[in-house]
C-alpha cells in the first residue's frame, strides 16, 4: 500500500542546483524515517541523507554535507533534496526510501523504495 515517488532529476552543469522531490502515499512521514540514496554504474549504493519522522534531526553523507538539504512538507507528505553546488560525482540515480524502524545509513533496514530519478551533472 506505500508508495514511494521521486521526481526532480536531470541534467544539469557543474556548480547548478537541483531539487529531488520523495512523495510518500500510504504512510504520514511524521511516522518515517525517509532517506536518500544514490547508485552509480561503478560503486556501490551509498547513503546521502535522511531525516527522523519529526524532521528536527538530519544525518548526511561527508560528500555531500554543506552541498546537499534535506527537508521536508508535512502538509504534501513530501520530502525534499536540494542539491546546490553539484559536482560529477554525483551523478547516478537517486532513490528515496522509508522505514519505521530508526535512522539507518545502509539499505536494507528500508521497507520502501521508490523508483529513483535519474541526476546527471556535466562537466
Amino acid at each position: 500500500q506505500v508508495q514511494v515517488v521521486e521526481s526532480g532529476g536531470g541534467l544539469v552543469q557543474a556548480g547548478g542546483s537541483l531539487r529531488l522531490s520523495c512523495s510518500v502515499f500510504g504512510r504520514t512521514i511524521s511516522r518515517a524515517w525517509v532517506a536518500w540514496f544514490r547508485q552509480t554504474p561503478t560503486k556501490e549504493p551509498e547513503f546521502v541523507a535522511t531525516m527522523s519522522p519529526s524532521g528536527d534531526s538530519t544525518t548526511y553523507a561527508d560528500s555531500v554535507k554543506g552541498r546537499f538539504t534535506i527537508s521536508r512538507k508535512y502538509a504534501e507528505n513530501t520530502v525534499y533534496l536540494q542539491m546546490n553546488s553539484l559536482k560529477p560525482e554525483d551523478t547516478g540515480v537517486y532513490f528515496c526510501a522509508a522505514t519505521r524502524r530508526a535512522l539507518a545509513v545502509t539499505m536494507e533496514y528500508y521497507d520502501y523504495w521508490g523508483q529513483g530519478t535519474q541526476v546527471t551533472v556535466s562537466s
